[in-house]
């Protein structure tokens, strides 16, 4: 990946930083982007010691606005790789949501990736370019009811993938889309104690059912979504588009 300049959203911490490691350790320069400034500094520190050229911005996703306003104030040297990773991971019980819970899981996980993915290619479509996206095995095999608006949130993540992939091929872009599961993140790690402090049946009863499912018998780490990723952003790929990849341990065949 040397030469290349790699665009990571989300990638002060979890799967978003394991990829931003990996990408730095394959040469590349990184753009890392996140609200997290605290974890963003600490994660570009680490990335140093790799010797990668890496430039943070902290852009809360949620507003087009800061989406757009951070492209605009974007100096020439335009990133020619684009991974859409952050994310939200928000719990509450169908009938209980709200417009405005709505709209902020999809602001955030969907529309995030279609704006970020207007700007990237709109400043090159001279020069095409290659979009990694991220959704999710809920996208696919929903299991919890509290969890329907990040589904569908998802499952639009999939859709745009593909739309992304017909429509601008032929102008030199590839788009493809990883579907992660089980990983665990400190995000999963975190619902997780809550759910053991909290004695969430409910919650412990899913947990054990979705680990049953797993082919692989464990769940993932970060880093082997991370390495996927850098696959499809490689010339390695170079034949790969509009395709959904899982990387979930073997649930969605099992």
């Amino acid at each position: 990946m040397k030469g290349r300049r790699v665009l990571i959203t989300g990638a002060a911490a979890g799967i978003g930083k394991a990829m931003a490691l990996r990408f730095a350790e394959a040469g590349a320069d990184l753009l890392l982007l996140d609200i997290e400034e605290a974890e963003l500094a600490q994660t570009a520190g680490e990335i140093g010691k790799l010797s990668s050229q890496v430039t943070t911005r902290v852009v809360d996703l949620a507003h087009k606005q800061q989406i757009d306003a951070f492209w605009n104030h974007l100096e020439a040297d335009l990133p020619d790789t684009l991974i859409n990773n952050a994310g939200s991971y928000p719990l509450r019980t169908y009938l209980e949501v709200d417009v405005r819970f709505l709209e902020q899981t999809l602001r955030i996980n969907l529309e995030s990736a279609i704006w970020m993915c207007q700007n990237f290619i709109a400043r090159r479509k001279e020069h095409g370019g290659v979009i990694v996206n991220v959704a999710s095995v809920e996208a696919l095999a929903p299991l919890r009811d509290d969890l329907i608006p990040y589904s569908v949130s998802k499952a639009g993540i999939l859709a745009l993938t593909r739309a992304l992939a017909h429509a601008y091929g032929k102008r030199g872009f590839r788009v493809n889309v990883l579907v992660p599961g089980a990983i665990k993140t400190p995000g999963t790690e975190r619902l997780r104690k809550s759910a053991m402090r909290r004695l969430d049946v409910d919650l412990m009863k899913t947990g054990y059912h979705f680990a049953n499912r797993l082919a692989l018998g464990r769940g993932g780490q970060p880093d082997e979504v991370a390495r996927v990723a850098l696959f499809l952003a490689s010339d390695l790929a170079s034949y790969v588009q509009g395709v959904a990849i899982p990387v979930d341990g073997g649930f969605l065949s099992s």
